[in-house]
Protein backbone atom coordinates (compact mmCIF):
# COMPACT_ATOMS: atom_id res chain seq x y z
CA UNK A 1 0.00 0.00 0.00
CA UNK A 2 2.31 2.57 0.94
CA UNK A 3 4.43 1.44 -2.41
CA UNK A 4 1.86 2.54 -4.21
CA UNK A 5 0.98 5.65 -2.14
CA UNK A 6 4.86 6.61 -3.04
CA UNK A 7 4.13 6.15 -6.15
CA UNK A 8 1.42 8.30 -6.93
CA UNK A 9 4.16 11.33 -5.27
CA UNK A 10 3.86 14.26 -7.63
CA UNK A 11 1.66 12.36 -10.28
CA UNK A 12 -1.34 15.45 -9.53
CA UNK A 13 1.31 18.12 -11.30
CA UNK A 14 1.64 18.50 -14.25
CA UNK A 15 0.55 15.25 -15.71
CA UNK A 16 1.02 15.96 -19.40
CA UNK A 17 4.61 17.19 -18.77
CA UNK A 18 6.69 14.28 -19.38
CA UNK A 19 4.92 13.42 -22.85
CA UNK A 20 6.55 16.31 -23.82
CA UNK A 21 10.38 17.34 -24.65
CA UNK A 22 12.17 18.58 -21.11
CA UNK A 23 10.81 22.21 -20.79
CA UNK A 24 13.38 25.60 -20.65
CA UNK A 25 12.80 26.22 -17.27
CA UNK A 26 11.19 23.53 -14.81
CA UNK A 27 8.58 25.51 -12.75
CA UNK A 28 7.27 22.70 -10.73
CA UNK A 29 8.99 19.94 -8.26
CA UNK A 30 8.42 17.35 -10.91
CA UNK A 31 9.53 19.10 -13.98
CA UNK A 32 12.81 19.78 -12.18
CA UNK A 33 13.53 16.40 -11.23
CA UNK A 34 12.42 15.33 -14.45
CA UNK A 35 15.25 17.65 -16.08
CA UNK A 36 17.82 16.89 -13.93
CA UNK A 37 16.73 13.09 -14.31
CA UNK A 38 17.75 14.04 -18.23
CA UNK A 39 20.43 16.28 -18.23
CA UNK A 40 22.43 15.83 -15.06
CA UNK A 41 26.08 15.05 -15.58
CA UNK A 42 26.54 12.93 -12.29
CA UNK A 43 23.83 10.96 -13.09
CA UNK A 44 24.82 10.80 -16.39
CA UNK A 45 28.20 9.56 -15.46
CA UNK A 46 27.22 7.10 -13.12
CA UNK A 47 24.88 5.34 -15.89
CA UNK A 48 28.16 5.16 -18.42
CA UNK A 49 30.18 4.11 -15.73
CA UNK A 50 27.53 1.05 -15.00
CA UNK A 51 27.53 0.34 -18.83
CA UNK A 52 31.30 -0.26 -18.28
CA UNK A 53 30.28 -2.50 -15.01
CA UNK A 54 27.99 -4.36 -17.66
CA UNK A 55 30.79 -5.21 -20.00
CA UNK A 56 32.87 -7.56 -17.28
CA UNK A 57 30.26 -10.27 -17.69
CA UNK A 58 31.09 -10.48 -21.34
CA UNK A 59 34.54 -9.96 -20.58
CA UNK A 60 34.65 -12.85 -18.04
CA UNK A 61 32.30 -15.08 -20.41
CA UNK A 62 34.95 -14.55 -23.08
CA UNK A 63 37.49 -16.71 -21.21
CA UNK A 64 35.40 -19.76 -21.60
CA UNK A 65 34.74 -19.30 -25.42
CA UNK A 66 36.95 -20.43 -28.29
CA UNK A 67 39.93 -18.40 -29.68
CA UNK A 68 41.04 -18.39 -32.99
CA UNK A 69 44.78 -16.81 -34.43
CA UNK A 70 46.53 -16.68 -37.06
CA UNK A 71 50.02 -16.18 -37.26
CA UNK A 72 51.96 -15.40 -40.45
CA UNK A 73 55.79 -15.18 -41.42
CA UNK A 74 58.50 -14.78 -44.30
CA UNK A 75 62.04 -15.49 -44.00
CA UNK A 76 64.41 -14.50 -46.79
CA UNK A 77 68.03 -16.76 -46.31
CA UNK A 78 70.82 -13.90 -46.25
CA UNK A 79 73.88 -16.09 -45.13
CA UNK A 80 73.74 -19.91 -45.38
CA UNK A 81 75.69 -22.28 -44.58
CA UNK A 82 77.95 -24.11 -46.96
CA UNK A 83 76.99 -27.55 -45.81
CA UNK A 84 73.43 -26.96 -46.42
CA UNK A 85 72.61 -28.31 -50.09
CA UNK A 86 68.97 -28.11 -49.63
CA UNK A 87 67.53 -25.58 -47.32
CA UNK A 88 65.41 -23.01 -48.58
CA UNK A 89 65.99 -19.48 -49.69
CA UNK A 90 62.98 -17.89 -48.81
CA UNK A 91 59.97 -19.37 -46.49
CA UNK A 92 56.68 -18.09 -46.72
CA UNK A 93 54.31 -19.61 -43.67
CA UNK A 94 50.78 -19.10 -42.06
CA UNK A 95 49.70 -20.53 -39.24
CA UNK A 96 46.13 -20.74 -37.35
CA UNK A 97 45.29 -22.29 -34.63
CA UNK A 98 41.85 -22.70 -32.56
CA UNK A 99 41.73 -23.71 -29.12
CA UNK A 100 38.80 -24.47 -27.54
CA UNK A 101 38.54 -24.40 -23.41
CA UNK A 102 36.81 -27.52 -22.24
CA UNK A 103 37.58 -26.82 -18.00
CA UNK A 104 38.93 -24.37 -16.47
CA UNK A 105 38.46 -25.21 -13.17
CA UNK A 106 35.24 -23.49 -12.34
CA UNK A 107 37.13 -20.39 -12.65
CA UNK A 108 34.76 -19.02 -15.75
CA UNK A 109 31.70 -19.47 -14.25
CA UNK A 110 32.74 -18.13 -11.00
CA UNK A 111 33.78 -15.39 -12.77
CA UNK A 112 31.08 -14.52 -14.36
CA UNK A 113 28.44 -15.08 -11.28
CA UNK A 114 30.86 -12.83 -9.28
CA UNK A 115 30.51 -10.07 -12.69
CA UNK A 116 26.93 -10.26 -12.61
CA UNK A 117 26.63 -10.18 -8.91
CA UNK A 118 28.84 -6.80 -9.36
CA UNK A 119 26.35 -5.79 -12.13
CA UNK A 120 23.60 -5.69 -9.56
CA UNK A 121 25.57 -4.12 -7.10
CA UNK A 122 26.13 -1.01 -9.97
CA UNK A 123 22.04 -1.29 -10.19
CA UNK A 124 21.92 -0.65 -7.22
CA UNK A 125 24.82 2.02 -6.48
CA UNK A 126 22.93 3.63 -9.70
CA UNK A 127 20.15 3.42 -8.19
CA UNK A 128 21.97 5.22 -4.92
CA UNK A 129 23.34 8.11 -7.04
CA UNK A 130 19.77 8.46 -8.56
CA UNK A 131 17.77 9.03 -5.01
CA UNK A 132 21.22 11.15 -3.69
CA UNK A 133 20.57 13.54 -6.89
CA UNK A 134 16.48 13.75 -5.96
CA UNK A 135 17.03 14.75 -2.51
CA UNK A 136 20.06 17.50 -3.43
CA UNK A 137 17.15 18.74 -6.34
CA UNK A 138 14.30 18.99 -3.92
CA UNK A 139 16.55 20.77 -1.56
CA UNK A 140 17.23 23.33 -3.93
CA UNK A 141 13.91 23.22 -5.13
CA UNK A 142 12.60 24.13 -1.38
CA UNK A 143 15.87 26.62 -0.54
CA UNK A 144 15.07 28.77 -3.69
CA UNK A 145 11.32 29.15 -2.64
CA UNK A 146 12.33 29.44 0.78
CA UNK A 147 15.09 32.67 0.04
CA UNK A 148 12.83 34.29 -2.16
CA UNK A 149 10.07 34.38 0.55
CA UNK A 150 12.48 35.61 3.22
CA UNK A 151 14.06 37.87 0.82
CA UNK A 152 10.64 39.05 0.21
CA UNK A 153 9.93 39.50 3.48
CA UNK A 154 12.97 41.61 4.54
CA UNK A 155 12.15 43.30 1.71
CA UNK A 156 8.60 44.31 3.12
CA UNK A 157 9.84 45.24 6.70
CA UNK A 158 12.52 47.68 4.68
CA UNK A 159 9.62 49.19 3.06
CA UNK A 160 7.30 49.23 6.36
CA UNK A 161 10.75 50.75 8.23
CA UNK A 162 11.63 53.19 6.00
CA UNK A 163 8.08 54.20 6.12
CA UNK A 164 7.98 53.97 10.10
CA UNK A 165 11.45 56.46 10.13
CA UNK A 166 9.62 58.72 7.78
CA UNK A 167 6.81 59.26 10.23
CA UNK A 168 8.87 59.14 13.22
CA UNK A 169 10.77 61.49 11.82
CA UNK A 170 7.71 64.01 10.92
CA UNK A 171 6.41 63.47 14.93
CA UNK A 172 10.19 64.66 15.97
CA UNK A 173 9.62 67.75 13.69
CA UNK A 174 6.28 68.60 15.48
CA UNK A 175 7.66 67.73 18.63
CA UNK A 176 5.92 64.89 19.30
CA UNK A 177 8.86 62.48 19.73
CA UNK A 178 12.97 62.64 20.74
CA UNK A 179 15.77 62.34 18.95
CA UNK A 180 16.35 58.70 20.66
CA UNK A 181 12.76 57.95 18.64
CA UNK A 182 14.63 58.89 15.35
CA UNK A 183 17.72 57.36 16.20
CA UNK A 184 16.60 54.05 16.79
CA UNK A 185 14.41 53.74 14.01
CA UNK A 186 17.26 54.85 11.59
CA UNK A 187 19.14 51.34 13.81
CA UNK A 188 16.63 49.50 12.49
CA UNK A 189 16.00 50.83 9.15
CA UNK A 190 19.85 50.34 8.53
CA UNK A 191 19.88 47.03 10.22
CA UNK A 192 17.07 45.77 8.21
CA UNK A 193 19.01 46.42 4.96
CA UNK A 194 22.10 44.74 5.74
CA UNK A 195 19.75 41.35 6.45
CA UNK A 196 18.17 41.95 3.02
CA UNK A 197 20.99 42.49 1.82
CA UNK A 198 22.39 38.90 3.47
CA UNK A 199 19.07 37.55 2.05
CA UNK A 200 19.16 38.72 -1.37
CA UNK A 201 22.98 36.67 -1.30
CA UNK A 202 21.60 33.36 0.17
CA UNK A 203 18.88 33.71 -2.94
CA UNK A 204 21.40 33.85 -5.16
CA UNK A 205 23.12 31.08 -3.95
CA UNK A 206 20.25 28.80 -3.92
CA UNK A 207 19.40 29.71 -7.41
CA UNK A 208 23.23 28.51 -8.71
CA UNK A 209 22.78 25.72 -7.10
CA UNK A 210 20.06 24.80 -8.50
CA UNK A 211 21.50 25.81 -11.65
CA UNK A 212 24.06 23.60 -11.30
CA UNK A 213 21.67 20.66 -10.26
CA UNK A 214 18.86 20.92 -12.57
CA UNK A 215 20.70 22.96 -16.03
CA UNK A 216 18.05 25.75 -15.84
CA UNK A 217 17.47 28.96 -14.07
CA UNK A 218 14.99 28.96 -11.55
CA UNK A 219 11.92 31.55 -12.80
CA UNK A 220 8.68 31.00 -11.09
CA UNK A 221 8.41 28.16 -8.83
CA UNK A 222 5.02 26.52 -7.72
CA UNK A 223 4.49 25.08 -4.60
CA UNK A 224 5.64 21.57 -3.65
CA UNK A 225 3.02 19.04 -4.48
CA UNK A 226 2.53 17.17 -0.35
CA UNK A 227 4.34 14.02 0.26
CA UNK A 228 2.99 10.97 0.13
CA UNK A 229 1.65 9.32 3.51
CA UNK A 230 4.83 8.70 5.45
CA UNK A 231 5.17 5.55 8.18
CA UNK A 232 3.90 6.48 11.35
CA UNK A 233 6.73 5.23 13.19
CA UNK A 234 10.29 4.41 13.25
CA UNK A 235 9.95 0.77 13.43
CA UNK A 236 7.96 0.31 10.15
CA UNK A 237 10.26 3.39 8.27
CA UNK A 238 13.43 0.78 9.09
CA UNK A 239 11.60 -2.59 7.63
CA UNK A 240 10.92 -0.70 4.52
CA UNK A 241 14.63 -0.03 4.18
CA UNK A 242 16.43 -2.59 5.03
CA UNK A 243 14.38 -4.17 1.85
CA UNK A 244 14.88 -1.25 0.09
CA UNK A 245 17.43 0.52 0.68
CA UNK A 246 20.13 0.88 -2.20
CA UNK A 247 23.37 1.11 -0.30
CA UNK A 248 22.33 -2.12 1.51
CA UNK A 249 21.80 -3.93 -1.31
CA UNK A 250 24.72 -2.99 -2.84
CA UNK A 251 26.96 -4.09 -0.50
CA UNK A 252 24.90 -7.44 0.03
CA UNK A 253 26.20 -8.04 -3.86
CA UNK A 254 29.60 -6.92 -3.57
CA UNK A 255 29.99 -9.53 -0.53
CA UNK A 256 28.48 -12.29 -2.79
CA UNK A 257 30.72 -11.10 -5.46
CA UNK A 258 33.62 -11.33 -3.09
CA UNK A 259 32.63 -14.88 -2.19
CA UNK A 260 32.35 -15.83 -6.25
CA UNK A 261 36.46 -14.54 -6.12
CA UNK A 262 37.24 -17.05 -3.72
CA UNK A 263 36.35 -19.83 -6.04
CA UNK A 264 37.91 -18.22 -8.94
CA UNK A 265 41.13 -18.10 -7.15
CA UNK A 266 41.24 -21.76 -6.12
CA UNK A 267 40.81 -22.86 -10.08
CA UNK A 268 44.20 -21.98 -10.53
CA UNK A 269 45.03 -24.83 -8.72
CA UNK A 270 43.04 -27.36 -10.69
CA UNK A 271 44.08 -28.47 -14.29
CA UNK A 272 42.86 -27.01 -17.09
CA UNK A 273 41.87 -28.91 -20.61
CA UNK A 274 41.31 -27.81 -23.81
CA UNK A 275 40.49 -28.96 -27.80
CA UNK A 276 43.24 -27.49 -29.98
CA UNK A 277 43.30 -27.69 -34.01
CA UNK A 278 46.36 -26.39 -36.07
CA UNK A 279 46.73 -26.07 -39.22
CA UNK A 280 50.01 -24.17 -41.18
CA UNK A 281 50.66 -23.62 -44.99
CA UNK A 282 53.97 -23.39 -46.08
CA UNK A 283 56.03 -21.81 -49.06
CA UNK A 284 59.28 -22.28 -50.67
CA UNK A 285 59.11 -20.14 -53.42
CA UNK A 286 60.73 -22.77 -55.58
CA UNK A 287 63.82 -22.83 -53.16
CA UNK A 288 63.83 -25.85 -51.51
CA UNK A 289 66.23 -28.55 -52.63
CA UNK A 290 68.71 -26.17 -53.58
CA UNK A 291 66.03 -24.88 -56.23
CA UNK A 292 67.69 -27.00 -59.42
CA UNK A 293 67.20 -29.60 -61.13
CA UNK A 294 67.90 -31.27 -57.64
CA UNK A 295 64.73 -30.00 -57.05
CA UNK A 296 62.69 -32.11 -59.14
CA UNK A 297 60.20 -34.13 -57.46
CA UNK A 298 60.39 -32.25 -54.13
CA UNK A 299 56.91 -30.21 -53.50
CA UNK A 300 57.48 -26.54 -52.89
CA UNK A 301 54.51 -25.91 -51.14
CA UNK A 302 53.08 -27.71 -48.37
CA UNK A 303 49.83 -27.91 -46.27
CA UNK A 304 49.64 -29.64 -42.56
CA UNK A 305 46.51 -29.85 -39.95
CA UNK A 306 46.35 -31.39 -36.78
CA UNK A 307 43.98 -31.78 -33.80
CA UNK A 308 44.02 -32.59 -30.41
CA UNK A 309 43.67 -32.12 -26.49
CA UNK A 310 45.68 -30.00 -24.34
CA UNK A 311 45.79 -30.46 -20.39
CA UNK A 312 47.62 -28.10 -18.32
CA UNK A 313 48.42 -29.75 -14.68
CA UNK A 314 49.70 -26.84 -11.96
CA UNK A 315 52.36 -28.90 -9.87
CA UNK A 316 53.77 -25.63 -8.60
CA UNK A 317 53.63 -22.00 -8.61
CA UNK A 318 55.65 -20.42 -6.23
CA UNK A 319 52.58 -20.08 -3.69
CA UNK A 320 50.83 -17.37 -6.11
CA UNK A 321 47.54 -19.40 -5.90
CA UNK A 322 47.29 -19.54 -1.88
CA UNK A 323 48.84 -15.75 -1.83
CA UNK A 324 45.24 -15.26 -4.15
CA UNK A 325 43.05 -17.37 -2.38
CA UNK A 326 43.67 -16.13 0.75
CA UNK A 327 43.30 -12.64 -0.48
CA UNK A 328 40.00 -13.20 -1.93
CA UNK A 329 39.01 -14.66 1.56
CA UNK A 330 39.85 -11.45 3.19
CA UNK A 331 38.28 -9.34 0.74
CA UNK A 332 35.24 -11.24 1.60
CA UNK A 333 35.62 -10.99 4.94
CA UNK A 334 35.86 -7.37 4.25
CA UNK A 335 32.54 -6.95 2.12
CA UNK A 336 30.85 -9.26 4.70
CA UNK A 337 31.61 -6.85 7.37
CA UNK A 338 30.54 -3.68 5.31
CA UNK A 339 27.17 -5.03 5.02
CA UNK A 340 26.63 -5.06 8.92
CA UNK A 341 28.42 -1.06 8.81
CA UNK A 342 25.93 -0.19 5.68
CA UNK A 343 23.07 -2.10 7.24
CA UNK A 344 23.83 0.58 10.60
CA UNK A 345 24.43 3.28 8.40
CA UNK A 346 21.30 2.79 6.93
CA UNK A 347 19.26 2.36 10.71
CA UNK A 348 20.63 5.66 11.53
CA UNK A 349 19.74 7.42 8.85
CA UNK A 350 15.81 6.27 8.30
CA UNK A 351 15.25 6.80 11.64
CA UNK A 352 17.41 10.38 12.29
CA UNK A 353 15.59 11.63 8.88
CA UNK A 354 12.08 10.10 10.54
CA UNK A 355 12.79 12.07 14.19
CA UNK A 356 13.90 14.84 12.02
CA UNK A 357 10.71 14.91 9.55
CA UNK A 358 8.41 14.70 12.80
CA UNK A 359 10.35 17.32 14.80
CA UNK A 360 10.06 19.78 12.10
CA UNK A 361 6.17 19.25 12.13
CA UNK A 362 6.34 20.11 15.25
CA UNK A 363 8.26 23.21 14.46
CA UNK A 364 5.83 24.07 12.00
CA UNK A 365 2.80 24.50 14.22
CA UNK A 366 4.68 26.00 17.06
CA UNK A 367 5.59 28.70 14.42
CA UNK A 368 2.53 29.24 13.00
CA UNK A 369 1.37 30.01 16.50
CA UNK A 370 4.11 32.53 17.29
CA UNK A 371 3.64 34.13 13.88
CA UNK A 372 -0.30 34.54 14.97
CA UNK A 373 0.46 35.58 17.76
CA UNK A 374 2.97 38.18 17.16
CA UNK A 375 1.05 39.58 14.30
CA UNK A 376 -1.86 40.09 17.08
CA UNK A 377 0.69 41.83 19.35
CA UNK A 378 1.83 43.79 16.74
CA UNK A 379 -1.41 45.25 16.14
CA UNK A 380 -2.25 45.84 19.82
CA UNK A 381 1.21 47.49 20.32
CA UNK A 382 0.25 49.85 17.62
CA UNK A 383 -2.67 50.66 18.61
CA UNK A 384 -1.37 51.50 22.35
CA UNK A 385 1.46 53.59 21.01
CA UNK A 386 -1.12 55.56 19.23
CA UNK A 387 -2.85 56.55 22.82
CA UNK A 388 0.76 56.94 24.59
CA UNK A 389 1.09 53.68 26.26
CA UNK A 390 4.06 52.00 23.74
CA UNK A 391 7.24 53.60 22.36
CA UNK A 392 8.48 53.64 19.10
CA UNK A 393 11.04 51.09 20.32
CA UNK A 394 8.16 48.58 21.05
CA UNK A 395 6.80 48.98 18.06
CA UNK A 396 10.29 48.47 16.67
CA UNK A 397 10.76 45.53 18.56
CA UNK A 398 7.28 43.85 18.00
CA UNK A 399 8.23 44.35 14.02
CA UNK A 400 11.33 42.68 14.21
CA UNK A 401 9.84 39.50 16.62
CA UNK A 402 7.15 39.23 13.89
CA UNK A 403 9.73 39.47 10.86
CA UNK A 404 11.70 36.37 13.04
CA UNK A 405 8.84 34.19 13.86
CA UNK A 406 7.84 34.62 9.93
CA UNK A 407 11.01 33.63 8.19
CA UNK A 408 11.57 30.88 11.05
CA UNK A 409 7.93 29.66 10.03
CA UNK A 410 9.27 29.75 5.73
CA UNK A 411 12.55 27.63 7.01
CA UNK A 412 10.12 25.48 8.88
CA UNK A 413 8.00 24.76 6.36
CA UNK A 414 11.26 24.43 3.94
CA UNK A 415 12.93 21.76 6.72
CA UNK A 416 9.96 20.03 7.40
CA UNK A 417 9.79 19.10 2.99
CA UNK A 418 13.22 18.28 2.67
CA UNK A 419 13.54 15.76 5.69
CA UNK A 420 10.51 13.79 4.46
CA UNK A 421 12.09 13.14 1.33
CA UNK A 422 15.09 12.37 2.88
CA UNK A 423 13.10 9.73 4.98
CA UNK A 424 12.00 8.58 1.42
CA UNK A 425 15.04 8.37 -0.02
CA UNK A 426 16.69 6.29 3.54
CA UNK A 427 14.09 3.86 2.59
CA UNK A 428 14.53 3.47 -1.05
CA UNK A 429 11.61 5.34 -2.15
CA UNK A 430 12.68 8.47 -4.05
CA UNK A 431 14.07 7.13 -7.62
CA UNK A 432 12.51 7.99 -10.68
CA UNK A 433 9.66 4.97 -10.52
CA UNK A 434 8.60 6.18 -7.15
CA UNK A 435 8.18 9.56 -8.18
CA UNK A 436 5.99 9.28 -10.82
CA UNK A 437 8.18 10.39 -13.55
CA UNK A 438 7.50 7.39 -15.75
CA UNK A 439 5.73 9.73 -18.41
CA UNK A 440 8.35 9.28 -21.10
CA UNK A 441 10.74 6.06 -21.20
CA UNK A 442 13.21 5.91 -17.95
CA UNK A 443 16.53 4.90 -17.93
CA UNK A 444 16.40 0.81 -17.85
CA UNK A 445 20.16 -0.38 -17.42
CA UNK A 446 18.82 -4.08 -17.76
CA UNK A 447 18.35 -3.08 -21.42
CA UNK A 448 22.34 -2.17 -22.07
CA UNK A 449 22.95 -5.00 -19.82
CA UNK A 450 20.57 -7.73 -22.10
CA UNK A 451 22.16 -5.61 -25.18
CA UNK A 452 25.55 -6.67 -24.65
CA UNK A 453 25.41 -9.95 -22.39
CA UNK A 454 25.64 -12.48 -25.50
CA UNK A 455 28.19 -10.38 -27.86
CA UNK A 456 30.49 -12.44 -29.41
CA UNK A 457 32.04 -10.03 -32.14
CA UNK A 458 35.70 -8.94 -31.47
CA UNK A 459 34.51 -5.53 -33.52
CA UNK A 460 31.07 -4.69 -31.89
CA UNK A 461 31.86 -1.34 -30.81
CA UNK A 462 29.50 1.32 -30.06
CA UNK A 463 29.35 4.52 -31.88
CA UNK A 464 31.78 7.46 -29.73
CA UNK A 465 29.49 9.00 -27.03
CA UNK A 466 28.40 12.53 -27.13
CA UNK A 467 27.72 14.63 -23.74
CA UNK A 468 23.95 14.92 -22.93
CA UNK A 469 24.59 16.55 -19.84
CA UNK A 470 23.65 20.67 -20.54
CA UNK A 471 26.19 23.16 -19.38
CA UNK A 472 25.43 26.09 -17.65
CA UNK A 473 28.43 28.57 -18.84
CA UNK A 474 26.81 31.94 -19.34
CA UNK A 475 23.35 30.69 -18.66
CA UNK A 476 21.30 33.14 -20.53
CA UNK A 477 18.08 32.73 -18.04
CA UNK A 478 20.44 33.53 -15.31
CA UNK A 479 18.88 36.80 -13.81
CA UNK A 480 15.54 36.83 -15.51
CA UNK A 481 14.16 36.72 -12.32
CA UNK A 482 15.46 39.68 -10.37
CA UNK A 483 15.22 39.52 -6.22
CA UNK A 484 12.32 42.26 -4.74
CA UNK A 485 13.27 45.48 -4.06
CA UNK A 486 13.16 47.88 -1.21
Amino acid sequence: MARRMTRRFLASAAAAALALPVPAAADTLREALLEAYLTNPTLNAARAGQRAVDENVPIAAASGRPSLNAQGTYTEAVRKSPNSFTSPDRIGRIDAQLEFPLYQGGAVRNGIDAAEARVEAGRADLRSTEATLFVRVVAAYMDVIANRNIVELNANQVRVLDTNLQATSDRFEIGDLTRTDVAQAEARLSLARSRLDSARAELEAAQEFYLQLVGSWPENLEPPPPLPDLPENPDQAEDIAIVGNPDLLSSQRNAQAAREDIDVAEAARLPRLSAVANGAYTDYFGTLGGGGAGAVGISQRETTASVGLQATIPLYQGGGPGARVRQAQARYDQAQELIVATERAVVADVRAAFSRYRAALQVIESTQIAVDANALALEGVRAENSVGLRTILDILNAEQELLNSQVDLVTARRNAYVAGFNLLAAMGRAEAGDLGLDGGALYDPVVNYDRVRGSWFDFDDDPMPVVDATRTVDNPERGIVTTPEN
